[in-house]
């Protein structure tokens, strides 16, 4: 019978490793450190399940905060499962012709240099730019207080570099968030003259609620997905959900 907890602790521990892994590259977000939070409470549980049991049966409330995280954790599983096949869905909505406005949701960027999530939407928005010559692209996203130039420069200056013409970036380099990112686009959109659907530059995961977002300004979304390193997915995945959930209740 050890051989149960002992297997359920190793399952732990991995899973606590998994979200603690970003950390090593300077990534921390309410997605690991909750992430972490469960695999470590999920641990302790197990280590100590004698005691844990011992207290369920003799004290009547901790027996009841018990049950009561227990549904809401069960509830929290059931609606991020719901929440995930959504998210799967609106990564899988290309535009449907290539003659769309491209909006890209900018990223952090390293002083004047992209980080890797921003040059790989850069690459997504430069491959699809590239294939249709009629499109044109809203780079999108404010300057941080760590940063040299704004987001949007950063992508225009790349896509530049690969030989997309200036004449087809629009900058929107005021925004500080993801609804400020398209909000402030779909005003570019209206001082261009531009049409009401976008294909968004995003990675696979942030596609729903990107969605989410542009349906509340009155755009019709599509998009270009990037795909996440595999080791950080657990990561931001877990972030988006949570992202989404509070989409729902306050957006």
């Amino acid at each position: 019978m050890a051989f149960v907890p002992l297997c359920l602790e190793i399952i732990f521990i991995c899973g606590f490793l998994v979200f603690f892994a970003p950390l090593t590259a300077g990534i921390i977000n309410f997605g690991n450190i909750s992430g972490m939070a469960l695999f470590a409470l999920l641990f302790l549980l197990v280590f100590f399940r004698s005691k844990f049991f011992a207290l369920f049966r003799e004290n009547i409330f901790f027996r009841g905060v018990s049950l009561f995280a227990a549904v809401l954790f069960l509830a929290f599983l059931v609606i991020s499962m719901a929440i995930s096949v959504k998210m799967i869905a609106a990564a899988e909505n290309p535009p449907p012709n290539g003659k769309t406005v491209v909006i890209v949701l900018g990223c952090r960027v390293k002083g004047e240099t992209p980080s890797l999530m921003l040059n790989k939407r850069i690459t997504a928005a430069c491959n699809f730019l590239k294939e249709n010559p009629e499109a044109v692209c809203i780079a999108s996203g404010g300057q941080g207080a760590d940063e040299d130039i704004s987001e949007a420069e950063c992508i225009r200056r790349v896509l530049s570099e690969n030989g997309i013409s200036p004449d087809r970036i629009i900058l929107e380099d005021r925004s500080t968030s993801t609804d400020e990112n398209i909000r402030f686009s779909k005003e570019k959109m209206l001082e261009n003259g531009l049409d009401g659907n976008a294909a968004i530059v995003t990675d696979g995961y942030h596609q729903f609620r990107a969605s989410m977002i542009a349906e509340k300004y009155g755009l019709e979304a599509y998009a270009i997905p990037v795909k996440t390193s595999l080791w950080l997915i657990p990561t931001y995945w877990l972030r988006e959900i949570f992202g989404i959930i509070y989409q729902f209740v306050f957006g």
